[in-house]
């Protein structure tokens, strides 16, 4: 019998979950009959798409559910209490002390006026009761172990100074700092970069192991299901579909719509050919259908899928529910043949012009003391040179904070450059005044990091997307308007219909769409892409790189893609440029920096990435590597990367090399190599 069925060893046992949002004449159910278990020591993931429950699950565990929901039927018990019936003053106990959680959005999650130290001292005080001196060395110790650099620095400032990837890492410091017995993890990697989430990883196991915690983990990576995950569960429209033991699940997934997800992870193999997608949409939450959820998206579906409800079967360890596992009906599979080659995926037309920086340099100043004088800068960029050619895709890559961010929005004059030049179609950009931008904000375009952020919560979605067109002079006509939104829309995903809706109503996937509808509205030549698949599920993910291929396939667009995901680089990217704490350390084609890299940071990267043998098994954890990436104010002397580097000598230590050409486009920083 599978420990997961033996009564009295979950900490967090659900049962048949039902929540429901809205009216109670006329409510919507996001999550509908959820039953699972979590052991000690243990962790299971949850997987599907954004919209399929799964945060909605989270959030119903922890009892906060948003305004209008409620919990309508099941249990959730956590060891011997019955969290849905426990008043609030009682869940404020039990939550961060007992069940605590890593929330999706870190910047709407985190007090805006409150410092770091605070924010994390708070839940210091209520469970651990440690004030003044201890909690701040207990609080700056927890911000070491989640990875952020200068931590007794950071715990003076507020949200806003930090990246996204910092402020996921300061929620999960947050999270931890009550000793948690249960802890749900919503995302907790999405905004990190490989290194760091390796680091991220490797502690919340050892956590595990040395405390017995228990772990919930939501996400759409399946490289850290592999990792991280002794079970997993796959959550489509509110339900449960399939669930099994990693090794079963990675071995075989039994459900159309598992493997559908795993069809669509981006492999070095299906460069230039379209990525396999789920056609449709989840169903929305109050959406009846009389027989499976999946049947209108499913490749195996028969006459029988649509009108009535498939039943929980059991295949070995693996429980399944599908209507071709009855045995029954005796239904067999589909043949489905793959996607067809795309010949045009890699002949892009010549609409673009070429964005061309160089030694661009971002300084920004810190003041100290009652006058405020400057006593330092943090060189966040330091002096980067790099070209994205026209109708092509350059992908930035590195840690969180070596400064892929803050060089992207100084190309767009977003945030002010210290020096350098950018010159784009061969004129500079950088030293032309306000009046003079304006048509240049119609070929430059930002999609953002943090989708919430970026989205103004006034407006719902469609006059978001109007607004820019008519800023700018796109589309004169509201009615041409109107029908360039909805074709957005689907373009990106999404049902039209959800135009009059404000972004709070929709999950951080379907919002990270919006701001690429938006990027899009105003027909751009050139896009900065800051982490623009970060936030989806693989299925999404496919959907938009398959969109951002044909959109520069078809108007020759450009793409500056700033991302941690190497796999995305890996199917997209021309062109590849590494950062590090502010420079740029190696850059070349795609095929010669992720096949044959050259910089020892570079291996660092690749040899972080959490992998999944598509073909069956979960591949071993790889090396983590050692070390975080030193402040940008305090950067070490020579090369900036050696306190972190095996194959440092004196001349590192002392000297920064300079560039090694080799071949015409391969670049490396690196004494390794000089000659």
């Amino acid at each position: 019998m599978n420990t997961l069925d033996k009564e009295g060893q979950a900490l967090l046992r659900v049962d048949g979950l039902r929540v429901e949002l809205g009216p109670r004449g006329k409510p919507v159910r996001p999550v509908d009959g959820v039953s699972f278990q979590v052991l000690p020591g243990q962790t299971l993931a949850l997987v599907g798409e954004s919209g399929c429950g799964k945060s909605m699950t989270a959030l119903a565990c922890m009892r906060l559910l948003p305004a209008g929901g409620r919990i309508a039927g099941g249990s959730i018990r956590l060891g011997d209490e019955a969290l849905e019936v426990l008043p609030e003053t009682r869940m404020r106990d039990v939550r961060g002390k007992h069940l605590a959680m890593i929330f999706q959005e870190p910047a709407t999650s985190l007090n805006p006026v409150m410092t770091v130290g605070d924010q994390i001292g708070e839940v210091l005080v209520r469970h651990r009761g440690l004030h003044g001196q201890p909690a701040w060395a207990e609080a700056e110790k927890l911000l070491e172990a989640v990875g952020i650099p200068d931590p007794r620095r950071r715990l003076s400032e507020y949200p806003f100074q930090l990246s996204g990837g910092m402020k996921q890492r300061v929620m999960i410091a947050m999270a931890l700092a009550g000793d948690p017995d249960v802890l749900i993890a919503d995302e907790p990697t999405t905004a990190l970069d490989v290194t760091i989430q390796a680091q991220v990883l490797d502690l919340l196991r050892d956590l595990q192991n040395r405390r017995g915690m228990g772990m919930l983990l939501i996400t759409h990576d399946l490289g850290v299901v592999a990792r991280m995950a002794h079970r997993i569960g796959v959550m489509y429209a509110g339900e449960l579909v399939e669930t099994g033991d990693r090794e079963d699940f990675f071995g075989k997934p039994l459900h159309p719509y598992s493997r559908k997800l795993f069809a669509a992870l981006p492999t070095p193999d299906l460069r230039g050919r379209p990525l396999e997608t789920i056609v449709g949409q989840v169903p929305r939450p109050g959406e009846r259908l009389p027989g499976c959820r999946f049947a209108e998206r499913c490749p195996q579906v028969r006459e029988v899928c649509r009108s009535t409800l498939p039943g929980l079967h059991q295949v070995g360890q693996q429980a399944v529910r599908c209507h071709l596992y009855d045995p029954d009906l005796g239904l067999s599979w589909i043949d489905t043949p793959p996607p067809v080659a795309s010949v045009a995926g890699e002949q892009t037309a010549s609409r673009g012009k070429v964005l061309d920086v160089a030694d661009l340099k971002v300084h920004f100043p810190v003041r100290k003391g009652i006058f405020r004088r400057v006593a330092g800068h943090v060189k966040a960029v330091d002096g980067v040179t790099l070209q994205v050619p026209a109708g092509q895709t350059l992908a930035l890559v590195g840690e969180s904070g070596c400064g892929k961010t803050t060089a992207g929005k100084a190309l767009l004059k977003l945030v002010q450059a210290t020096g350098g030049e950018v010159r784009y179609g061969g004129q500079e950009v950088l030293s032309l005044p306000a009046s003079r931008w304006r048509p240049l904000r119609r070929d430059l375009q930002m999609i953002f990091q943090d989708p919430f952020s970026s989205l103004d919560p006034r407006m719902r979605v469609g006059e978001i997307l109007e607004e820019g067109m008519q800023a700018l002079g796109v589309e004169s006509d509201a009615a041409a308007r109107a029908e360039r939104i909805e074709a957005l829309l689907n373009r990106v995903g999404l049902d039209p219909a959800m135009r009059y809706r404000f972004p709070h109503e929709f999950s951080g996937g379907q919002r990270q769409r919006i701001a690429i509808a938006r990027a899009l509205a105003v027909s751009p030549s050139l896009i900065v892409c800051d982490e623009p698949t970060s936030a989806l599920d693989v299925s999404v993910q496919a959907q938009i790189l398959n969109l951002l291929r044909e959109l520069q396939a078809e108007y020759g667009l450009s793409y500056l893609f700033i991302t941690h995901n190497l796999a995305v680089v890996d199917y997209l990217a021309h062109q590849v440029a590494v950062m590090y704490l502010g420079r740029i350390v190696e850059q070349g084609s795609t095929e010669e920096v992720l096949r044959e890299p050259r910089h020892p940071y570079t291996r660092m990267l690749l040899a972080a990435v959490p992998r999944v043998d598509v073909a069956g098994d979960a591949l071993p954890a790889p090396a983590i590597p050692h070390g975080d990436m030193p402040s940008a104010l305090n950067p070490p002397s020579g090369c900036h990367f050696h306190p972190r580097c095996e194959h440092a000598s004196d001349i590192c230590r002392s000297t920064y090399p300079a560039e090694t050409r080799l071949s015409g486009g391969r670049m490396v920083r690196c004494y390794l190599y000089d000659t």
